[in-house]
């Protein structure tokens, strides 16, 4: 897998990466309104990632419709791997409000849940061109690569999240 915090720890402030990214984002900084903060960035990251996974089925279509069935298989393990992704992100607790409500996370803690969010929101980017280079490969010989790119950033999401988990149940298991 890259380096995704590398890519997030460029000298910017993470929080102001997240609201650049996503409008109505309010931020982490009033407790009330943790909750609805969270719940408001899961959705963006979900619906963004959920436009990803339908074009990835629509091309999937396309390649059945050409009689490229070689494809398929390994198209659908992409498109596999990013409605795992999209159905974690939206079923994930939102626990901002209760979780940092009854511990005091520390500024370091926090920053790493940021850095997690803005990887999130970053490899929406990644998969976007991904699924663009898989649509502008058919009918090429760079297909195959395509695909296989596809399938490493489809997993790169899914890994993604699982560390931002890791990260959440580490801070809430100190308390």
């Amino acid at each position: 897998m890259s380096d995704i915090l590398g890519k997030v720890t460029a000298d910017q402030d993470f929080f102001k990466k997240i609201l650049a990214k996503v409008p109505g984002f309010k931020g982490y900084i009033e407790r009330g309104d943790r909750r609805l903060s969270d719940k408001i960035l899961r959705e963006k990251i979900a619906d963004e990632f959920e436009t990803h996974y339908q074009r990835v089925s629509s091309l999937q279509r396309d390649l059945i419709r050409q009689g490229e069935l070689q494809y398929i298989d390994d198209l659908e393990a992409s498109a596999l791997k990013l409605r795992q992704f999209i159905d974690r992100v939206r079923t994930a607790s939102y626990g901002y409000a209760g979780l940092f409500d009854a511990i005091k996370i520390k500024q370091d803690e926090l920053d790493q849940v940021y850095q997690y969010d803005y990887a999130l929101l970053e490899l929406s980017d990644e998969v976007r061109s991904a699924v663009d280079n898989v649509e502008t490969s058919i009918g090429t010989e760079g297909l195959d690569a395509a695909i296989r790119h596809l399938q490493t950033v489809s997993q790169q999401c899914v890994d993604a999240f699982n560390k931002r988990s890791e990260v959440m149940q580490g801070i809430t298991s100190e308390s």
